[in-house]
C-alpha cells in the first residue's frame, strides 16, 4: 500500500453520500509482465475481507436433510430444495435468481448440483461451497459474507476488479480490506508484477492507493 490512510480517508469522506443510493467501493489492480493468455499464469485468488463488503448477502443452501434445513432456517439462509435441481436447471427465471445468492450445498448434492447447474454456475463464479455437517453453517455464511473471488475476466486483460466496501462503512476499514486483497493478489503475482491499484466509489473518480 502505498497511499496513507490518511489520503484514503480523506478520498472516502470526499465522494460519500454523493448518490441517491449506497455506493459500491471497488478497487482495480493492474499488472505487467504477464501473460494471463496462458493458463497457469491466470489468476484466481479468493480473499476473506477482514472486515466484510458492507452489506448483508443474502445465502441460500441446496438441501434435502431436514437438520440441515432447519438450521439453515434458524440462521435466516433460505433452504433450495435439492429435489429441485433439475427443474431449476430448466427454467431461466429461477436460475438468474441464484445469481442473487452466496450458495451452500449438503455435500451428497455437490454432484447433482455440478451436472445440472455447473454450466451455468460455474462460469459465474456461484458455485456452492459443501457444508459439512450443519453446526458450522452460520460460520460458514458470514465466511461467504466475507469472501470474495478476483479472476481474469474477458480477453485475460492485465487488469482484475473487485468489491472491498460499501461507502458507509468506516474508511480504516475499507483501508485494511483493501490492504487484505493486494496481500492476497501480491502472493499470487508477486510484487513486481503489480502495475497499480485504484480504488474508486460506483460513480466516483479512482484514486490511486499503490
Amino acid at each position: 500500500m502505498v497511499e496513507s490512510l490518511e489520503n484514503f480517508s480523506k478520498f472516502i469522506a470526499e465522494n460519500k453520500g454523493q448518490r441517491k443510493f449506497k455506493q459500491t467501493v471497488e478497487l482495480a489492480i493492474n499488472f505487467k509482465g504477464i501473460d494471463f493468455s496462458k493458463q497457469d499464469n491466470r489468476i484466481n485468488v479468493e480473499v476473506i475481507l477482514p472486515n466484510g463488503k458492507g452489506k448483508a448477502l443474502k445465502i441460500g443452501v441446496f438441501a434435502t436433510d431436514r437438520t440441515i434445513a432447519e438450521e439453515a432456517r434458524k440462521n435466516g439462509i433460505e433452504v433450495i430444495d435439492g429435489n429441485d435441481i433439475e427443474k431449476i436447471s430448466k427454467d431461466a427465471t429461477r436460475l438468474n435468481t441464484l445469481l442473487d445468492y452466496e450458495l451452500m450445498a449438503q455435500p451428497s448434492l455437490m454432484p447433482v448440483v455440478a451436472k445440472n447447474l455447473g454450466q451455468f454456475l460455474g462460469p459465474r463464479n456461484k458455485m456452492p461451497k459443501p457444508l459439512i455437517g450443519s453446526a458450522g453453517m452460520a460460520n460458514l455464511a458470514n465466511e461467504l459474507n466475507k469472501r470474495i473471488s478476483i479472476k481474469n475476466k474477458g480477453k485475460f486483460l492485465p487488469t482484475v476488479h473487485c468489491i472491498v466496501g460499501s461507502e458507509d462503512m468506516d474508511a480504516n476499514k475499507i483501508y485494511d480490506n483493501v490492504r487484505e486483497v493486494l496481500n492476497g493478489v501480491t502472493k499470487k503475482v508477486g510484487g513486481t508484477h503489480v502495475r497499480s491499484a485504484y480504488v474508486k466509489l460506483t460513480m466516483s473518480k479512482p484514486f490511486r492507493v499503490a
